[in-house]
């Protein structure tokens, strides 16, 4: 059995588990679990995706099949803090290439990246539905909008550490 194979035994694949259990029809929950892997691992590693498979009892190729077809699910460790610029056609009116771009220089790293200490991670969204704030800028939950170039700044120093 994967399970057994990869030794799951931290809190998070303990609390993922429990999670899966609740389900009765285990197979038509595949979304819910790896949505549930994601909030709390921070992403989807090959470990966590064959441990949902055996506790699913689904192939593993399909796992990694709706891991990869989804944009939402991510393969790749990201930061406590992730940064979502808005890239919807109000935003990308009013400047918010301008603030990716300031992000861009103050993170030293370029969109779809992380920072190596993984605090930072960049990314672009196609709409937010904020046009009104526009342009916006997520971090985690918390919503910027009507932003310029060097609010990135106050942005950056109150979401660290």
């Amino acid at each position: 059995m994967v399970a057994e194979q990869c030794r799951c035994e931290s809190e998070e694949f303990k609390e993922l588990d429990a999670y899966i259990a609740q389900f009765r029809d285990k197979k038509s929950s595949l979304i819910k679990v790896l949505y549930e892997a994601q909030r709390l691992f921070g992403f989807l590693s090959e470990k966590a995706m064959l441990f949902i498979a055996d506790r699913l009892d689904v192939p593993a190729a399909k796992i990694f099949g709706v891991v990869s077809f989804y944009s939402y699910f991510t393969t790749t460790p990201k930061g406590r803090h992730q940064i979502k610029c808005c890239m919807g056609t109000a935003c990308f009116v009013r400047g918010s290439e301008k603030i990716i771009a300031a992000f861009e220089e103050k993170l030293k790293i370029k969109r779809g990246e992380t920072t190596t200490d993984l605090e930072y991670s960049l990314d672009s969204l196609r709409c937010v539905g904020a046009c009104g704030l526009a342009p916006v800028v997520l971090v985690n939950d918390q919503v910027f909008g009507k932003l310029e170039a060097p609010d990135v700044d106050t942005i950056l120093a109150n979401n660290k550490g």
